[in-house]
């Protein structure tokens, strides 16, 4: 098991110019993580695997001793309210496949990208049965297409719709595809008011990749600044240090150990605290609970 951090924990840094990717990687050497996930937005964007970065940010990597652990990305099949469902579908598939050439030549073997967004009163289960079968065809494609590489595609837990264990389990299952498989994020089932517990538990069997996020889980109908509501808006939440938080990390980590998993745990931070302090203090928490 290794143990790291997503660049977008770092984002607030890198956005200020206290960091670059080049030094985001030799900072977490420094703090002792093992692997830097590769996560577009601040660090740039890539749209060619011939993007000349792509090798610089390689050779930064392997100088620190660091593995570049995943490629993870946004998308959503599921069109704006007036396109074409089926030619913006064509057109986000073929996008994810030019991506899955761009974490072939980072080197990567882990990819994660979104399948769908909707307003969180279009999350109702309804709605998810309604758009099931359109989004797992084009993960099925977009699988088919990573596997020449030795790539295994991922559906992050986020996003209200596709966030709940047993809906990201039905995707998996039904994707039927054994390099499709779940970025696991232990925090972010709060936000469809699950325990992580439980969640956990439902859907470590189809991880290929986990985050370590924590959460503040309050009971409020006001929601202040840096909050934001779980998808039935009963509770409202704001992201912390890893360790800082309400969600039972300990017991999510017992599960873990327990199932034999051994890949990567990558820190995913995005709270309001001085990042790479937070960041710093959450890969020390983590690797505590593994140790």
């Amino acid at each position: 098991m290794k143990i790291g951090v997503s660049s977008y924990s770092l984002s607030r840094a890198i956005n200020d110019g206290e960091l670059d990717v080049f030094s985001a990687i030799e900072f977490i050497k420094s703090i002792g993580g093992e692997h830097m996930e590769v996560c577009p937005g601040a660090i740039g964007t890539f749209e060619s695997p011939d993007d000349p970065r792509i090798e610089q940010i390689k050779k930064a990597a392997a100088d620190a001793g660091i593995d570049l652990s995943s490629y993870t990305i946004g998308a959503n099949f599921l069109p704006a309210e007036g396109e074409d469902a089926v030619e913006h579908k064509k057109k986000e598939v073929e996008r994810l496949k030019k991506q899955v050439e761009v974490a072939a030549a980072f080197g990567v073997k882990f990819m994660r990208h979104d399948v769908a967004w909707r307003p969180i009163e279009q999350t109702s289960y309804e709605q998810y049965e309604e758009d099931l079968a359109f989004v797992v065809d084009a993960c099925r494609e977009v699988a088919d297409y990573a596997a020449p590489y030795g790539i295994t595609t991922s559906v992050e837990n986020h996003g209200y719709h596709f966030q709940g264990s047993e809906r990201v389990y039905r995707l998996v299952k039904l994707v039927n595809r054994d390099n499709f498989r779940t970025t696991m994020d232990v925090g972010n089932f709060a936000c469809a008011d699950e325990d992580s517990v439980a969640a956990v538990s439902n859907n470590i069997s189809i991880a290929s990749f986990i985050h370590f996020k924590d959460m503040l889980i309050r009971k409020n109908p006001v929601c202040p600044p840096g909050f934001f509501p779980t998808r039935s808006r009963k509770k409202i939440l704001r992201g912390t240090i890893t360790g800082h938080g309400d969600i039972d990390l300990k017991t999510c980590a017992e599960i873990i150990k327990a199932s034999g998993y051994d890949g990567y745990i990558s820190i995913e931070f995005e709270g309001p605290e001085v990042c790479k302090g937070a960041v710093e203090t959450s890969i020390n928490n983590v690797k505590a609970l593994f140790a």
